[in-house]
Order: structure tokens, then C-alpha cells, then sequence
């Protein structure tokens, strides 16, 4: 079976594996305790506080770990946007993750927040025009994500930043599915706040981090004993700290974007060129090095993912939070789509080990599901 979905999650890397099992089994103490057990456990969040810092481009003192992507975007929109008395308004981008747009539906409904969207292009890119447009005096926070998990397009991000800084908002940036690829650090992107997710980068599922530049205030959504400097209560998962320490420092190390994007834009070629009614979404150049999605005119996503599975690839047609939905991607449409058109989606995503991947044979997978569900409509 050929994997190709590696936006939705990839495997836990063996190093990752190998650096959390001492913190599963032996080294099982409760940082906050002051004995023998809990000082070792302290000693492990802290450093690997420090390497999730030193590998993204932040301090140790700027990393919140949390459950994951989700937790992060909703700890960022809320907890930026309440700990700030500056005003009750918020700008996000058209093709936000649910988990920012979910958490600004809840800033409006119980705190009175009022949530304007920025539109983007056919590419997927915010309108820059539009921000400035859209940003007040009052608002608060502007929340654009750096990269697509749907159509890969990479958002210029330092840009939004500027625009966002000279009103006096904040920027936060999902980086869940940039981080393991591009510089997520607080200089090239010039964001408040940023969200990872260490499945994404070969940790297990369950751990992540917001990253919050030193001085901005963020009200906490959990509360008890005030663990994460205030920021996320709760007895640390040292293991999770630890793996997610791992997977920055390999992805740092082993990750080679440019031989990714080699196998991506032949696989890109092969498919335009094999695939009749096959075009490609998103931003042409500034993409993932490892994503390719398509609509197909005539078909259907969901059919062809089944035809491709029968022929050893697995992949999948969008956002695997949400698989299983009728309505068309939201993303989709807002890059000017028609439902239908949206429903056709496919989204290729190649992570490691991409060039061991035989793309001719992938290539004719696509053009055979493609055919055989093409014949099966008529």
C-alpha cells in the first residue's frame, strides 16, 4: 500500500519512540513533585521545552505544551483575544482549520465578539487589500494560517503581521501543517502566537504546542493548579513533551524539502498530463513541498478514493477532521469553486520517504480511478 496521506498523520518516528519510553515506564514522576522521581521529570520538560524552542525558532519560555493543533488554535483565539481589553473584534481568513473558526463562533455567541472573514484569491491567498480593509482599532486579534491543510497554498504570513501590527493586533498563525516544513520561527513570520501539532512531524497523536511571543497576555482555557506558567493547567505529559522535542530536532535534521518538491511537481505533471478534466488547486509555487490536490471535472472524491485504495494507494479528498461530511469543503468554495466541483476533490500529501515513491505507478492509479469511475456514472 503506497500512503498519501500524510496531512491527515503520519507514523511515530522510532527515535521519537525510543526518546518517550523512559518517561512511559521508569521515569513515570509527576514534574511538580519535589521528590527524586518528580526533579527527573522536571528536568525532561524543561529540556524539552528548551529543544521544541531551539528547533522552531522561539524561547523555552515562549512554549505551551498542549494536546495537540486543536487545543492550540482554540487556546490562541480564545485566549488571546480575552486577555486583551483592547476591543471585541477579530479577523480571520475564509480557509481557517474549524478548530480557529469554532473558537471564533464562540467568541461571538458568549462573549460578544464580533468576527469579520478575509476573503482570498483562486489561489487561496488573503487579500491584503482586504485585511487592511477589515482591521480596526479595535480589533483585537487577526488569525490567518501559514499553510493549507486542504490546497497547500503558504499564506504570506510576515505580510499579515504588518498589516495586523500597524492597527496594534495581534497575529496568530495555525502552523500545524507548515511546521514540519518551513521556518515557523517569530522572525520570519513575525506572529504573536503560532500553533503546532506533533503528529504532523512524527510524534504521537496527543501533543502539541502554542508558541506565544514573551509578553503577550493569554488567558488560560484550562484551570487548577497553574502548570505551563499559568498559561495550562494540568500534570504535564512529559513523554508527549519529550517525543515532540524528538520530532522537531529530526524533521530539522533528516527533512529534505527540495528532493520532496521534485517528487511532488512530477507527480503534479504526470497527473494534468494523464487525467483529463484534472485541475489543480491552490497556489501553483507557493505550496507545501509535499501537497497536490485536484479537483476532476465529472467525478466524484470520495469514488475515486475508493477506486485508488483497490489499486494499493491510500489518500484522501480533504481535511480528515472533515471526512465523512456531505457538504462540499469550505476551503473550496471559498477559492470560488461550486459545490459540485468541490465534491470532486482528491488531495495527494507525500511526507517522508517521497522519493521512494514510484510516481509513474501512482500517476496511473489516478488515471485508472479516474476512467473506472467516469465509466461506473455512465
Amino acid at each position: 500500500m503506497i500512503y498519501l496521506d500524510h496531512a491527515a498523520s503520519g507514523p511515530v518516528r522510532r527515535s521519537v519512540l525510543e526518546a518517550m519510553w523512559p518517561f512511559l515506564t521508569g521515569e513515570f514522576g509527576n514534574p511538580s513533585s519535589t521528590h527524586g522521581f518528580g526533579e527527573r521529570a522536571a528536568t525532561a520538560l524543561d529540556d524539552a521545552r528548551a529543544a521544541i524552542a531551539e528547533g522552531l525558532g522561539w524561547r523555552p519560555a515562549e512554549v505551551v505544551v498542549t494536546s495537540g493543533g486543536t487545543e492550540a488554535d482554540n487556546l490562541a483565539v480564545k485566549g488571546l483575544a480575552l486577555a486583551r481589553p483592547r476591543g471585541r473584534h477579530v479577523v480571520v481568513s475564509a480557509v481557517e482549520h474549524q478548530a480557529v473558526l469554532e473558537s471564533c463562533r464562540y467568541l461571538e455567541r458568549f462573549h460578544g465578539f464580533t468576527v469579520d472573514i478575509v476573503g482570498v484569491d483562486a489561489r487561496g491567498v488573503v487579500d491584503p487589500e482586504h485585511l487592511a480593509a477589515l482591521v480596526r482599532d479595535d480589533t483585537t486579534l487577526v488569525s490567518v494560517q501559514h499553510a493549507s491543510n486542504e490546497i497547500g497554498t503558504v499564506q504570506p504570513v510576515a505580510a499579515v503581521a504588518e498589516i495586523a501590527h500597524a492597527r496594534g493586533a495581534l497575529l496568530h498563525t495555525d502552523a500545524v501543517q507548515s511546521a514540519g516544513w518551513l521556518d515557523v520561527s517569530a522572525g520570519a513570520l513575525g506572529a504573536d502566537a503560532v500553533s503546532v501539532s506533533g503528529h504532523k512531524l512524527g510524534a504521537p497523536k496527543g501533543v502539541g504546542a502554542l508558541l506565544v511571543r514573551r509578553g503577550v497576555a493569554l488567558e488560560p482555557l484550562v484551570h487548577g493548579g497553574g502548570q505551563e506558567r499559568g498559561r495550562r493547567s494540568g500534570t504535564e505529559n512529559v513523554a508527549g513533551a519529550v517525543g515532540l522535542a524528538e520530532a522537531v530536532r529530526a524533521v530539522r535534521a533528516e527533512r529534505r524539502p527540495a528532493a520532496v518538491v521534485a517528487v511532488r511537481d512530477a507527480f503534479i505533471d504526470g497527473v494534468l498530463s494523464a487525467v483529463p478534466g484534472a485541475r489543480l488547486t491552490g497556489h501553483p509555487e507557493a505550496r507545501l513541498p509535499d501537497h497536490a490536490s485536484f479537483v476532476i471535472e465529472r467525478t466524484s472524491g470520495e469514488a475515486v478514493l475508493l477506486e485508488l485504495e483497490r489499486r494499493g494507494v491510500t489518500t484522501s479528498s480533504g481535511s480528515a477532521c472533515a471526512a465523512g461530511r456531505d457538504e462540499p469543503s469550505a476551503v473550496l468554495l471559498a477559492i470560488g469553486l461550486d459545490a459540485d466541483t468541490a465534491r470532486t476533490a482528491v488531495r495527494f500529501t507525500f511526507g517522508d520517504g517521497a522519493e521512494a515513491v514510484d510516481v509513474p505507478t501512482v500517476v496511473a492509479a489516478v488515471a485508472e480511478s479516474v476512467q473506472s469511475v467516469g465509466a461506473l456514472q455512465h
